[in-house]
């Protein structure tokens, strides 16, 4: 077995909980210098009538996808991919990372006194082999008050995340409630990727 893997994410909670697992690991990201532009807005544009479960599954694999052309044009060392995304359904509606402050302190406003569901697909594959698995959690905001919003956005740390916020930072003294996992809301579900490296034959 491979000593590392690769992780297809320029997400810093994620490396965070592979360190977590006591995984190795080591970044496979887009457009190194000489490698071919890759559209990752356009892996993440919504279909008509997909289901937030479907969404997340579907670009989750596009990813790995890409990631796997990405480590064979390269001509790396032989490990294990992972990828891993998330979203935010309040609903049937995506709530996916927002445009702009604007834009987030609308998100923050549905999300507001409501519960909703924080999708994480995580996806490895190595040689032929492909697995996955979905978390899905639930997550209630308390009422936000329309500075509360404003304070949060000025903050900065809406810009980038699904859903406007991010559960390890400031939003947590607005989140009533959790079901599920935590870590799949963080962007990683450190139980569902353990058992599919344990699948892989890792020893954890």
């Amino acid at each position: 077995m491979a000593p590392f893997i690769y992780l297809a994410s320029q997400s810093p909670r994620r490396r965070q909980l592979l360190e977590q697992l006591g995984v190795a690991h080591e970044l496979l990201l887009p457009n190194a210098a000489g490698d071919i532009a890759e559209d990752a807005e356009a892996i993440e544009l919504e279909r008509p009538g997909e289901s937030p479960r479907d969404y997340v599954q579907r670009v989750t694999a596009a990813k790995l996808d890409a990631a796997v052309a990405r480590h064979g044009r390269r001509g790396l060392a032989p490990a294990p991919i992972l990828c891993s995304d998330t979203t935010v359904a309040l609903g049937a509606q995506i709530l996916g990372k927002p445009a702009d402050a604007v834009d987030a302190a609308r998100i923050l406003g549905l999300l507001s006194g409501q519960a909703h569901e924080v999708l994480t697909a995580v996806a490895v594959q190595h040689g032929q082999q492909r697995l996955q698995a979905l978390s899905v959690s639930s997550v209630r905001f308390a009422p936000l008050t329309a500075a509360q919003i404003a304070a949060y956005v000025a903050t900065g740390e809406p810009m980038g995340k699904a859903g406007a916020y991010g559960i390890q930072g400031r939003a947590a003294a607005h989140i009533e409630e959790i079901r599920g996992s935590y870590s799949g809301i963080m962007g990683l579900p450190v139980f569902e990727t353990a058992g599919l490296l344990r699948a892989l034959g890792w020893a954890l």
